[in-house]
């Protein structure tokens, strides 16, 4: 391509809006340029990346044996009432109606769809497994789009669903398709991690998010140096502590705490390491009549320790807060402690609670917690001799660096991730909702094992450019690079011999089959220099007429500091080396 039958529309400044780097670089190399709230046009120079990306991920799912196909972007709601997701799905789902007012969705995803394909078509045990995948439109109405690319409200997403016999072919094809993202994310030169996930309410370990590695990243990836674990937030697993809970070395003493209505604060008031205080976190569950209303509800008391987190997720599976949990009203608060939030403890309550504890907190001797009265905190606090030993211990906190790790290899970790795939078992929660079976060796009807699979193709993009740029703009890796190579003559419309060195060098170069764009555009050095820079083009050959004479080109990688001098004569090849090194 040469630079002047192209359409390139660099920008000094980003919007007000773009708070990302990725979404400012984007936006100023003229990749993307914003239509509405989350939804952009696709330029041609991020167009190219994109295709790239594309082109990548198709190559690998065909080698895995996936089958590509096209599922609408607007699909009837039916499918989504059968499965029940129309109702269940929040307002991320954009619901619609036709002039006959009929109800359509605009697909965030395409579970139902393929699910109706399969129980049509795949009648036989004979015609599995199968792996039907698409490169599609998708479009969730995020509350509030942003980030440019990284959350946006259209996008396009990669997604495949397996269909087999039985739970053990079902791991089969999850296994191929695992094996088959490690090959993508090698390929686009990426550092990533793939990390165990949280399977939510379906349940089952084979759940592996994959993470592009990013200070910027939104997602907190738990990983051991010295092994293979990888895990992410909600899913790593904090260790039962060793050893014996400490006997009772202090008194149960009630402690004046005036104004300080947080761990942090009382520790720092009374001198003590924060690890040893104890947060109270008051949760609630509801149970509904058939009209949907709440006709009773009940009283949850967490304890942390006081420099921990609570993990949602995990407190999600604690059996009875496994179907739905909130946090308690302050009236709640109130009638069951007697007292407002801040100084609340597991001590002299006024009605009976439902008490979980932390595996941390189980373990603990002498600890601080609130004495269930205003400016009052009780120091000293200890199981069975001030309240009975906990029947209900879980791990319901977060991971924080320096934990043991679940292998037992090692301490974890904590590094920042964007994901930007996502492996997942789903087993028969589609294939039985939706009735889709197929006939078994034996003549009987059996519901389809499922597996889904799912890659951001407009996401990576913008994580890659969060983990590759620097100040002058974006340094793409080769294999999605919107051009591998861009050859800058200096003064080529004031020099024949410039002018000829580099139709002739583009020439060599598109022959070779290397994609290279040729900037004739006649643009001061520095500005073309600049927009190259901004862009990311990997690789620059710069042509100027004192060099051409000499018989010299110049080579520069964007990582590269300083240029290096190359024989014009051999440069195509010097290139090319640097290409498949």
């Amino acid at each position: 391509m040469k630079a002047s039958q192209f359409l390139i529309t660099t920008l000094k400044e980003a919007p007000a809006d773009a708070e990302v780097v990725s979404h400012r670089l984007m936006t100023r190399a003229g990749m993307i340029r914003k239509l509405g709230a989350g939804i952009y046009n696709y330029m041609p120079m991020g167009l190219r990346v994109i295709r790239k990306v594309e082109r990548i991920v198709r190559e690998e799912m065909n080698r895995a044996g996936a089958v590509e196909l096209t599922m609408p972007v607007v699909q009837p709601a039916e499918y989504w009432q059968e499965s029940g997701r129309f109702e269940k799905m929040g307002p991320e789902l954009l619901r619609i109606k036709d002039r006959h007012d009929r109800d359509f969705i605009v697909q965030p995803t395409s579970e139902e769809v393929v699910t109706d394909i399969a129980r049509q078509e795949l009648r036989s045990y004979k015609q599995l497994p199968k792996n039907l995948y698409q490169i599609q439109t998708k479009f969730r109405d995020e509350r509030r789009p942003r980030f440019g690319l990284m959350r946006g409200r259209e996008f396009i997403m990669k997604d495949a669903y397996s269909f087999d016999r039985d739970e053990a072919s079902a791991k089969g094809s999850y296994q191929v398709m695992a094996q088959a993202y490690r090959r993508i994310f090698d390929r686009f030169g990426l550092k990533y991690r793939a990390v165990a996930a949280d399977s939510g309410a379906i349940g089952g370990d084979l759940s592996e998010e994959f993470q592009v590695i990013a200070a910027t990243g939104e997602d907190a990836i738990v990983y051991c140096p010295t092994s293979d674990y990888a895990a992410n937030m909600e899913k790593a697993e904090a260790m039962a502590p060793q050893g014996p809970r400490p006997a009772p070395a202090n008194p149960l003493t009630r402690t004046p705490t005036p104004g300080k209505a947080t761990c942090a604060d009382v520790a720092q008031l009374l001198g003590v390491p924060l690890a040893t205080t104890v947060k109270s976190l008051v949760l609630a569950t509801d149970e509904l009549d058939e009209a949907g209303l709440v006709k009773s509800s009940k009283v949850w008391l967490l304890l942390l320790r006081g420099d921990h987190d609570m993990n949602e997720v995990k407190v999600g599976k604690v059996p009875g807060l496994d179907e739905g949990w909130r946090f308690a009203t302050p009236a709640e608060i109130e009638s069951h402690f007697g007292c407002r939030p801040g100084y609340l403890g597991p001590i002299g309550l006024k009605k009976a609670v439902e008490l979980v504890v932390d595996r941390e907190v189980a373990v603990m001797a002498d600890w601080i917690c609130g004495g269930n009265e205003v400016d009052v905190h009780l120091t000293g606090v200890n199981w069975v001799r001030d309240l009975p030993e906990p029947t209900r211990v879980a791990d319901i906190r977060n991971i924080v660096e320096g934990d043991a790790s679940p292998d037992g290899k090692g301490v974890l970790a904590i590094e920042r991730g964007i994901e930007i795939g996502h492996v997942f078992y789903l087993g028969t929660k589609y294939s039985r909702s939706m009735n889709a079976s197929f006939l078994d060796e034996d003549g009987k009807p059996k519901p389809f094992e499922m597996g889904c699979y799912g890659i951001g193709i407009t996401r990576l993009p913008a994580a890659a450019i969060e983990q590759n740029h620097d100040e002058r703009g974006i340094v793409w890796p080769d294999a999605i690079a919107p051009f591998t190579v861009v050859v800058c003559p200096i003064g080529m419309d004031r020099s024949p011999e410039v002018k000829a060195a580099a139709e002739n060098l583009y020439s060599e170069l598109l022959e070779q089959g290397v994609d290279v764009m040729l900037d004739d555009r006649g643009e001061r050095p520095g500005a073309m220099f600049a927009d190259w820079e901004l862009i990311g083009v990997p690789h620059r050959i710069t042509l100027g007429d004192r060099g051409v004479k000499a018989g010299q080109a110049e080579y520069q990688h964007r990582r590269d500091s300083a240029a290096t001098a190359v024989p014009l004569a051999e440069v195509a090849a010097y290139v090319k080396a640097r290409l498949t090194a």
